[in-house]
This record gives C-alpha cells, sequence and structure tokens, in this order.
C-alpha cells in the first residue's frame, strides 16, 4: 500500500523524522516536504496511507502543517493516517502539545500518534533562535533527542 509522508521543518528534525519513518515502511513510500508545490495538493487517490508531522517552535506546529490539515481534513479521514510531532518537552507537556496542536477528531482516527523527541541545531539557527533557545532551554550547543524507538513504536502501530 502507497504511503504519503508530508512533514514540515525549520532545522531539520520532522525532515530526519519522516526519512526514518519512509525507511521503515519501505517500499512504496513517497516524502513531501510540505513547502513542495507537489504537497500542497498531493494525487491523494494514489495513496491509501498518509502521514503528517511537524515541528514545535514556541509551543506551537507550523501553520502550514496546521493549514494543510485544514484544507484536507475530509480525505484526510478517509486514509489510514498517522500523525508525529518533533519537540523537546516530555512526558505531559509533550502529550498536551500533541493534543494543542492536531485536531481532535484526526488524532481519534489516527492509527498511529507519535512524538518522537527533537533537536536544537544551532548550526541552522539565526541569531534570536539562538539566544531563544538558550534563554528558554538554557543549551548552547545542538543537541539530538530524537526517539528512535518511538519511531520504530509508531512504524509497528502504523503496520498493524
Amino acid at each position: 500500500m502507497d504511503t504519503l509522508i508530508i512533514y514540515a521543518t525549520k532545522h531539520g528534525c520532522a525532515k530526519k523524522c519522516a526519512d526514518l519513518l519512509a525507511d521503515g515502511l519501505a517500499p512504496d513510500v513517497t516524502v513531501l516536504n510540505i513547502k513542495d508545490k507537489a504537497a500542497r495538493n498531493p494525487e491523494f487517490d494514489r495513496f491509501q496511507n498518509v502521514i503528517i508531522g511537524g515541528s514545535i517552535h514556541a509551543g506551537q506546529l507550523q501553520k502550514s502543517v496546521k493549514g494543510f490539515i485544514r484544507d484536507h481534513a475530509s480525505v484526510l479521514k478517509q486514509k489510514k493516517l498517522g500523525l508525529y510531532l518533533c519537540h523537546m518537552e516530555e512526558g505531559d507537556s509533550a502529550r498536551k502539545q500533541f493534543e494543542e496542536n492536531f485536531p481532535e477528531d484526526l488524532r481519534a482516527h489516527a492509527s498511529a500518534e507519535g512524538l518522537f523527541g527533537g533537536a536544537f541545531d544551532f548550526e541552522k539557527m539565526n541569531v534570536l533562535e539562538k539566544a531563544i533557545v538558550k534563554k528558554v532551554s538554557g543549551m548552547d550547543k545542538s543537541v539530538s533527542r530524537i526517539d528512535d524507538e518511538a519511531v520504530r513504536t509508531f512504524i509497528a502501530r502504523f503496520n498493524g
């Protein structure tokens, strides 16, 4: 069954997770950055499965992902659906971000949900972003906390 993975990323974490998912779900997986023209109005008829992901910045999922979900909600409810989020929060805070950023009806419809951890990539941040991350998190160096086990669990649930 063909799978479409659509993601939005600012510094690359959500892309890395999309690629990990694609590797685990292969073959017949198409991965599109939401910025790509083909991702805005994908040929949904080609895909039985759709996975949507993005990352949290200042508590919010990218507007482009929220807009995509809003614009295609009726079609998404007809597909086998997966939702994932990249974040630096843990535990209940991470779950709360997920629930606040993905609509309840789509969460209920989803076959798999993923909280994949996140990363701060200082090499890809501008000066303001670095200052904000340092102030909020206390970190001043790049760090990756992608949860490979959470990705594997998502793949198992989605395939199940």
